[in-house]
């Protein structure tokens, strides 16, 4: 309860994420109109930590145990909750990440794994810039922001969007997406003039658009990519799950040094049959840990 009498009720919300077939994927649950990410209401009295909580919601709704789970963010904007207009609770959501690999989600589970650049499509770099980014997304951000004549928004917008010289920040996806929300350029926006990839319940996109930054930031110096990965792996799958989720392209010899010259990995002696020539299987290399203090891919 605040000061003013206004009710506040806390949640949590979940962004649960694997990888499959260089898909990064996120689960979802199916809201009144749109895929909402796992969440719920925070028990006192059975939660211990707000960490078990979360790790109960995600088993509650999607038959999943997760191993890898981080706090994300606090998310309690006024008015998050549209029922807070008419005299509902103010709502603020620990936001949490978890990473599993190949997740599978239980029969009888509501729950569904989605391509992440669904929702973000002009975040995957992969083949080129995303038709949708070059034909449809910067025409209308230089559009729209010119026409409110505000420098410190075009400001915003060159910088996010690396626009006139301005360099690409792969990890600003959420600045990315909160210019376009800001602009009227995504359906869960007031009054929205565009609709740039899927909208998701309330402001679970926002928290998503966290999550893929968080990830794609955290990979350059924390070896988290690697629960996302079975225990061997080649370098092959090794390098597509990070470019799955950094949404570029890696130059292969260039990468397979990078790794090969951090330690991170080590060969297990083994070699498995790809399409191609039979290839080497790695594992990660766990003393790294103790060796330097941001033992992470290095992708620039």
């Amino acid at each position: 309860m605040t000061r003013d009498g206004t009710a506040v009720r806390l949640g949590l919300d979940a962004v649960v994420v694997s990888v499959h077939d260089e898909s990064p994927r996120v689960l979802t649950l199916p809201g009144e109109d749109a895929p909402a990410l796992p969440s719920g209401p925070f028990e006192p009295d059975q939660d211990r930590t707000l960490e078990l909580a979360a790790r109960r919601l995600i088993g509650e709704q999607t038959a999943l145990r997760v191993g890898y789970l981080e706090q994300l963010y606090t998310f309690g904007d006024r008015y998050r909750d549209p029922r807070e207009v008419a005299g509902g609770p103010r709502q603020v959501s620990v936001g949490y990440l978890a990473l599993v690999g190949e997740g599978v989600v239980a029969s009888g589970s509501t729950a569904a794994w989605r391509d992440w650049y669904g929702f973000f499509p002009w975040e995957d770099d992969r083949e080129g810039p995303a038709p949708v980014l070059e034909g449809a997304v910067l025409p209308f951000v230089r559009r729209t922001a010119a026409a409110r004549g505000d420098g410190a928004l075009a400001s915003r917008v060159r910088i996010a969007f690396g626009l006139d010289g301005a360099a690409w920040n792969n990890d600003a996806v959420l600045e990315r997406y909160e210019l376009l929300f800001e602009l009227g350029g995504v359906t869960e926006a007031p009054d929205a003039v565009a609709a740039f990839g899927e909208r998701m319940a309330g402001d679970h996109r926002r928290i998503l658009a966290t999550a893929i930054g968080r990830l794609r930031g955290k990979i350059k110096y924390r070896p988290i990519v690697f629960e996302l990965l079975p225990a061997c792996f080649t370098l092959s799958e090794l390098q597509g799950t990070v470019e799955a989720l950094s949404g570029m392209r890696l130059h292969g010899p260039n990468f397979r040094r990078l790794v090969s010259e951090g330690g991170i990995v080590e060969p297990t002696g083994e070699r498995r049959t790809t399409r191609g020539r039979p290839a080497s299987v790695y594992r990660f290399r766990p003393d790294v840990l103790a060796e330097r203090p941001d033992p992470g891919i290095g992708i620039r």
